[in-house]
């Protein structure tokens, strides 16, 4: 068994930095969405018609399903609910 530590699990799980990155960016907008439902008190049916998608989309952001969503879809959805996003670019560690 390997003692290598990561950063995130992203950097363990993901076969290139690049990947991480990109899952790390995705989970962070899915818990932000996930966090305005519940803040709100919306229904999924609600969220859906708040974000323009349909409610078996909201359900697998509900469920986690991080693999269907790309960034894209992600900052579209977060803006239509009223959300700012913002990104900031470092020099890698």
């Amino acid at each position: 068994m390997s003692n290598e530590r990561f950063a995130s699990v992203w950097d363990a799980i993901e076969d290139t930095p690049a990947q991480a990155e990109n899952m790390r960016l995705r989970s962070s907008l899915m818990i932000a969405l996930k966090d305005h439902i519940a803040s709100e008190g919306l229904t999924q049916s609600q969220a859906a018609k708040l974000f323009g998608v349909t409610q078996p989309r909201v359900s697998d952001l509900m469920r986690g399903k991080i693999g269907v969503f790309s960034l894209d879809t992600l900052v579209n959805m977060a803006v239509a609910a009223g959300l700012h996003v913002e990104m900031r670019v470092a020099v890698a560690a």
